[in-house]
């Protein structure tokens, strides 16, 4: 619960700090006193956004501050999992620069704003009169219903798994539509592999192809040439290395004298070995030239296959095409992996079925068990709020549709009068039924709910005498369980209170400023007769405000 705020510089506060207790407290004012004041304050320190109009000096920074005891509402789990100090009492204090930069701060610890807005959900639930008009809203009714079938946790577990199956969705989605826009192109990439991969290309293979098809295109010119050269080498009178033999002979005489004659032997003797040599290669060449038409003719089509397939993908290199074709495998590979992801997503998807059925049916069990319950609360409580002939039609129907909290629609119908037909809440309540359909709401949440603090901002529109009295017992029977406030305009709910503040505005110089005070009880009588009379206070206001008290 919230047991201290003190705010600087705000709006038409300059400095205020007041303490709070348990139990049930009311605020009262004048319209315009300040009390919305007091509301966007605690607002900012629950994680609102803030401007700079939120000044009330310009020129120094505004803050606001306050102190929460929450050592019963097991909230340990949040700060571990936040990485936050956590203390029972609480503090969290926002700070507005006038730079137009805002800080916010848990137990010192410098925190965002998404972290703040989490905690303030444990912490406190401000009621204004526009929660009211959302009570039509179905999802603020599922929520209602959910909370009295204790289905939170088996929402929670629902919407994980309905997080994971939307995801699914989305996937195999995108992969059909994928699967669906390559299918045509993906058949023209099969065409053109199967091509590639026929032609069993292998890198550098065009080269020693296009050397074969020389050799065996020009055999006989190749042939004549090197029997000419060998028989040159070779003439046993006139030869080359018959010559050269004879140089060797005429050397090796007149070597010894001279080591340059014996170096020209050397040069000379090598020179007929490498002649030798080579006469034998160009005989083994000739041995091996074979008039070969057929190989001739498969080598010239396997390099027209090759020229074609250049031509076509538009490169000059067989490591080229072969870039092509991996690129091809693997687009083709792709497209079956991509079926295989379709099969993959296909069968959790499945199985995500067959798990949120599971869930909405338990949690669709749960709400129509609660239905009854909720609907007898209801006109229990409304019965004692002057709408003795209340009726309420609730009808959970499933669906095949999975929603955020599972797969029902529901129908909250409500007739205030005997005789007349069930319509929705938006078009058939009026507004001071609404407010006490929303207080009984609250009161029976209450019951279920571990909030500390519930805020009423001005509930009580639409009801006076009698109704405001019981109304005002209703908040106090629930402060018994969680900490209450209501800001009101009727004495008989203030009258209600453990404690009691006023919101009042001031007059220092030219400036105006906005207090808040705790009443005493002569203070309180004063104030309650004001507002049973107006600012001239009877004797009869006077005692009428100490029987309200009473």
């Amino acid at each position: 619960m919230i047991t201290s705020l003190s705010i600087k510089n705000y709006a038409l506060i300059e400095k205020l700090s007041i303490d709070f207790s348990k139990g049930f407290s009311t605020i009262t004012g004048e319209t315009g006193a300040g009390k919305s004041i007091i509301l966007g304050a605690l607002g900012l320190v629950l994680g609102k956004r803030a401007d700079l109009t939120s000044l009330k000096n310009k020129e120094e920074k505004c803050v606001i501050e306050a102190h929460f005891e929450i050592s019963k509402y097991n909230l340990l789990p949040f700060f571990e999992e936040n990485d936050l100090d956590y203390e029972n009492e609480t503090i969290i204090r926002r700070e507005i620069l006038p730079s137009g930069k805002s800080r916010a701060f848990i137990n010192d610890s410098p925190v965002n704003l998404q972290e703040l807005q989490e905690l303030s959900l444990f912490l406190i639930d401000i009621h204004s009169q526009q929660q009211t008009q959302e009570l039509s809203d179905e999802n603020v009714q599922f929520n209602i219903i959910d909370a009295i079938a204790a289905n939170k946790d088996t929402i929670l577990g629902y919407q994980s798994v309905l997080k994971s199956y939307k995801s699914d969705k989305s996937k195999l989605n995108s992969l059909l539509k994928r699967q669906s826009e390559s299918k045509k192109e993906q058949e023209y990439n099969t065409f053109l592999l199967d091509e590639l991969v026929a032609a069993q290309l292998k890198s550098g293979e065009q080269e020693v192809l296009e050397a074969d098809f020389e050799k065996l295109n020009n055999v006989e010119i190749i042939k004549e040439s090197i029997d000419r050269s060998l028989a040159i080498a070779n003439e046993e009178q006139i030869g080359v290395l018959h010559n050269l033999n004879e140089i060797k002979v005429s050397l090796q005489k007149i070597a010894p004298f001279s080591d340059e004659y014996h170096s020209l032997l050397e040069r000379i003797t090598s020179i007929t070995i490498e002649f030798d040599d080579i006469s034998n290669e160009m005989n083994r060449c000739s041995e091996k030239l074979i008039n070969d038409p057929e190989q001739l003719d498969l080598i010239s089509q396997k390099l027209q296959v090759i020229f074609n397939l250049q031509k076509k993908h538009q490169v000059l290199s067989v490591d080229e095409l072969l870039e092509i074709q991996a690129k091809l495998e693997n687009s083709v590979l792709e497209l079956g992996n991509m079926e295989e992801e379709i099969s993959a997503l296909t069968v959790a998807i499945e199985q995500k079925t067959v798990e949120l059925d599971t869930f909405s049916e338990t949690i669709h069990n749960s709400r129509v068990e609660a239905v009854p319950v909720l609907s007898l609360k209801l006109i229990t409580i409304l019965e004692t709020l002057g709408m003795p002939n209340v009726r309420f039609n609730i009808a959970i129907n499933s669906t095949e549709t999975y929603f955020q909290n599972g797969k029902d629609e529901l129908q909250f119908l409500f007739s205030a009068n005997k005789g007349t037909d069930f319509g929705l809440l938006k078009k058939v309540a009026s507004g001071g039924e609404m407010s006490r359909i929303m207080l009984a709401v609250k009161a029976i949440l209450a019951q279920y709910s571990k909030l500390p603090t519930l805020i009423f901002d001005e509930i009580d529109t639409g009801v006076s005498g009698e109704i405001a009295i019981r109304m005002g017992e209703i908040m106090k029977e629930m402060s018994q369980e969680m900490q209450i406030f209501a800001i009101t305009h009727l004495p008989q709910i203030a009258a209600k209170g453990n404690a009691h503040f006023k919101v009042f505005k001031s007059t220092v110089g030219e400036d105006t400023q906005s207090e808040l005070k705790l009443l005493n009880q002569e203070e309180r009588i004063v104030e309650i007769a004001q507002m049973l009379s107006g600012t001239i206070v009877s004797d009869s206001a006077l005692n009428h405000a100490k029987a309200l008290l009473n």
